[in-house]
């Protein structure tokens, strides 16, 4: 009450920011780990910049099975956790049962939605960034074949898959595309043993060019492209620099703005809800360019991706959105 009264009486010298210091940020990861270069990562840089900049702390999370995703949503909201943040689509059935009970808690999903008067979801046009590393493959390539590697075999990967062979085909009309995904479980996402024993084989079947959207299982993917002397893709995450020389570019998704928006927006008395899907208009998703790749991307290949990227903000060319039919029509 005290709080109430004086923002009323003060309103001038006690900004929304001022409340900031009563926010207890919480951030929970997917399988795969905190640190898999890729898109756990992507969330926990997002928390320590945040951190960085307001001087709050956060609680984080690391699920080691799906078991413990119900519990630990849970434990924070009981705890007074606001808002909290859950990278991965894996949460949306524990969401949609949690969230309700706790209407004053704040709440935010990456990766998929789930429709709820205190739930944030963000998505991304993962299909518009894939289709621009496709071209950049199909450009690069030597061979004409090219390879993905998906790690759990679901929908959502399938954007991925779509669009970077859209982009290979609309680049080199006659590109092959090798596609392997590591599993059906959640193990898929975690075992780069043979998410480098598929790179291989794609590589004998002549792919000298492979993406990967496959987590933690990448690492091993761009570590077998750079041990053949090969190029691989990275995801989510700028993974140029694992393997400097050896990867051509990283489609990257904003999952870290994602996460520092929620807790800034929640930080400034800022937060909204509903759904934001973000592609190349939006700046949710790109393709990485820096000093460990740029003497792999020539002039016209950069010129040929930027024309093609500013003619899908435009609507002049529409990527294949795998989740609107599961359906892919290459």
């Amino acid at each position: 009450m005290k709080r109430i009264v004086l923002g009323l009486l003060a309103a001038t010298a006690l900004s929304a920011s001022a409340f900031a210091e009563d926010i207890t940020p919480a951030l929970i990861y997917d399988l795969g780990g905190k640190f898999d270069k890729s898109f756990n990562e992507a969330a926990y840089n997002g928390a320590e910049r945040f951190k960085e900049e307001t001087g709050i702390e956060y609680v984080e999370f690391e699920i080691s099975n799906d078991a413990q995703r119900e519990q630990a949503l849970r434990r924070f909201a009981e705890n007074g956790r606001n808002p909290i943040v859950m990278a991965g689509f894996t949460w949306v059935d524990y969401l949609k049962k949690v969230a309700p009970e706790y209407p004053e808690t704040n709440f935010t999903i990456i990766d998929d939605a789930v429709d709820a008067p205190n739930v944030r979801s963000v998505t991304f046009k993962e299909q518009e960034g894939s289709y621009l590393v496709g071209m950049l493959a199909a450009l690069a390539s030597e061979t004409g074949t090219v390879g993905f590697v998906g790690g759990m075999q679901v929908p959502l990967i399938g954007k991925f898959e779509c669009g970077y062979v859209g982009g290979a085909k609309a680049a080199r009309s006659d590109a092959k595309v090798i596609r392997n995904y590591t599993g059906d479980t959640p193990s898929a996402w975690n075992d780069p043993t043979k998410g480098g024993e598929i790179t291989r084989t794609q590589i004998d079947q002549g792919a000298d060019v492979i993406y990967h959207a496959a987590g933690g299982t990448g690492v091993g993917v761009l570590q077998a492209a750079a041990d053949a002397g090969k190029l691989g893709i990275g995801v989510d995450s700028n993974q140029n620099g694992l393997h400097p020389g050896h990867v051509l570019t990283s489609m990257v998704k904003q999952v870290d703005v994602a996460v520092y928006d929620a807790f800034m927006d929640a930080k400034n008395g800022e937060f909204s809800y509903g759904l934001q899907d973000l592609g190349l208009a939006e700046d949710g998703v790109g393709y990485a360019v820096d000093d460990n790749n740029k003497d792999l991307i020539t002039d016209e290949m950069k010129a040929a991706v930027e024309e093609a990227k500013q003619k899908i903000i435009d609507g002049e060319i529409e990527v294949h959105n795998f989740l609107s039919d599961n359906a892919c029509p290459y």
